[in-house]
């Protein structure tokens, strides 16, 4: 466990929990926490060079490595964060290419086993596929980026919203969809950013 997030071994994969979106937990007895016990240590290490594990620590380490991770509806994405930023990070992905995410939606992250890629891509042609552009600091600043650009919020589920911004007032984005309906969005409820 660390200052923010605690670290699970699920009898698969390790799965590092931002403790925010933790409710409760009840500790496993001695003799299932034996059937669980991991063969391989994780890719992301703990309390190397004098850094105690936190989710930003554990986002640096897992900058560049294949991982899964979860956001929204059932729906995890499978890429590899290429930068982190103050309050989100760009996660290039094969299915939906270079998103922003904003760090306090991250509800789970898994880091893939050494040399292994999503949807069995060859990991040179995988690391090659994203392209980043200039970064700003906050995820604020990041949408405001892309007024006037057609942009997809939320990946696709439930609460999805696809549209031209025209404009971010304060904490509200105003979104165009496709029939000249404004929306009003809480930039609160943003969990992704990606453009079309």
């Amino acid at each position: 466990m660390g200052t923010d997030i605690i670290v699970i071994f699920n009898g698969t994969d390790y799965m590092y929990i931002p403790i925010i979106h933790i409710h409760s937990f009840c500790p496993l007895k001695k003799n299932e926490l034996d059937a669980l016990a991991p063969i391989e240590s994780s890719s992301i290490k703990t309390g190397g060079n004098n850094h105690e594990l936190s989710l930003r620590v554990t986002l640096h380490q897992a900058q560049g490595q294949s991982t899964e991770i979860y956001l929204i509806d059932d729906q995890p994405l499978h890429g590899y964060i290429t930068e982190i930023m103050d309050d989100y990070f760009e996660f290039y992905s094969p299915i939906y290419k270079t998103m922003y995410i904003s760090t306090k939606h991250l509800k789970w992250l898994i880091p893939y086993p050494t040399n292994e890629c999503p949807y069995g891509l060859n990991n040179l042609k995988f690391q090659l596929s994203a392209v980043t552009e200039a970064s700003v600091d906050t995820f604020k600043n990041k949408i405001e980026k892309f007024i006037d650009k057609i942009i997809v919020f939320n990946i696709g589920g439930s609460k999805s919203h696809i549209g031209t911004i025209k404009n971010v007032e304060e904490q509200v984005v105003v979104l165009e969809a496709a029939r000249a309906v404004k929306d009003y969005i809480n930039i609160d409820h943003i969990k992704t950013i990606h453009g079309v």
